[in-house]
């Protein structure tokens, strides 16, 4: 037995692993295919940059449905949002010991990101997730959509290779991101990591049921806790990497997206496929802490800054939540 779980695990790390560098590398292709084509760079920011870093989430969820494990969904979706408020700021946090954010991204996002949790502890906490709240979902990310690109952009002040200086309507000079060369390993790269992307998806599932089946565990609580942690990697590490270079707002505004993204579009996406249960972990362990957790981040969002101890703070209480699934896989 010891020797199939220890193949499994292997399987599991080795799979979750290419499934988000394949997102990685989609992202990053994408980007430049899209800029090559002369699509703003703030349409490109919104659909898929602030996507990108939950592709692993939701790949893994629609496979999971069409395995015929939906109760993983909205494990992987709870354990994701927890992870990211819990485990990613609070390490960002503590490394960088001061997090300091500007009072549009706490006006204008922070709200949404208040929305998106609501919608989602509501419709789970009957323990089904329908058709039509997922239509519901959808219809979210839909306003965050709209409400994205219809907000003012500032505009870039970057100064480098990549930019240029250009003169507006009203004389006004900036700096705006330079239009790349259309190369066709552009289209190449973004078909092959979709691909990857795919396959790797479909063998991290695989890998869930049959961690699950060794272990006699629920599939929910591998889904909530080590498919959550490994699909919230993306968030961590561009968080910490903007946090080090001083750019907090990306660094939360990474949170916050990643978040609403999860919610509404993960969530509503797999309810179109077909119902999805909400087993008792998610129900009795993750909905709590997961509003705790967005409760604590939004007062200290309120106050703008984020200090150590805070971080320190929303580690312990992760390891908690760890804790508090662990004990009911022993009772």
């Amino acid at each position: 037995m010891y020797s199939d779980l220890g193949k499994e695990i292997l399987f599991f790390a080795i799979s979750l692993f290419v499934l988000i560098k394949s997102a990685d590398y989609l992202v990053k292709y994408s980007e430049k295919l899209g800029l090559s084509l002369g699509i703003p760079q703030f349409i490109i920011g919104i659909t898929l940059i602030s996507a990108g870093t939950s592709l692993p989430e939701l790949a893994t969820s629609i496979f999971s449905v069409l395995k015929g494990q939906p109760g993983v969904v909205a494990g992987n979706v709870v354990g994701s949002n927890i992870a990211n408020i819990l485990l990613v700021v609070g390490i960002t946090t503590i490394l960088v010991k001061r997090v300091e954010i500007k009072r549009s991204l706490i006006r204008l996002d922070l709200p949404l990101l208040v929305a998106s949790g609501a919608v989602l502890v509501l419709t789970l906490s009957d323990g089904k997730f329908t058709f039509f709240e997922a239509l519901v979902s959808l219809a979210g990310f839909v306003i965050y959509l709209i409400y994205s690109i219809t907000q003012p952009k500032q505009d870039v002040i970057e100064k480098g290779k990549e930019f240029e200086e250009v003169t507006l309507d009203n004389n006004k000079k900036t700096f705006l991101q330079k239009r790349p060369p259309f190369k066709w390993s552009y289209i190449v790269w973004v078909i092959g990591s979709a691909a990857v992307l795919y396959f790797s998806a479909d063998f991290t599932i695989d890998s869930v049921i049959s961690l699950g089946t060794l272990l006699s565990v629920d599939t929910s609580i591998i889904a909530i806790t080590a498919v959550a942690i490994g699909t919230s990697l993306p968030e961590l590490m561009v968080s910490v990497v903007a946090a080090k270079k001083g750019n907090f707002d990306i660094a939360l505004g990474n949170i916050l997206g990643s978040n609403i993204f999860n919610g509404f579009l993960v969530m509503g996406v797999s309810g179109l496929i077909s119902d999805l249960p909400v087993e008792t972990p998610v129900l009795l362990i993750g909905i709590p802490f997961f509003i705790v957790a967005t409760i604590l981040l939004v007062f200290s969002g309120i106050e703008r800054k984020f200090y150590n101890f805070e971080g320190a703070f929303f580690l312990i209480l992760y390891l908690l939540f760890i804790e508090q699934l662990y004990q009911m896989i022993v009772v």
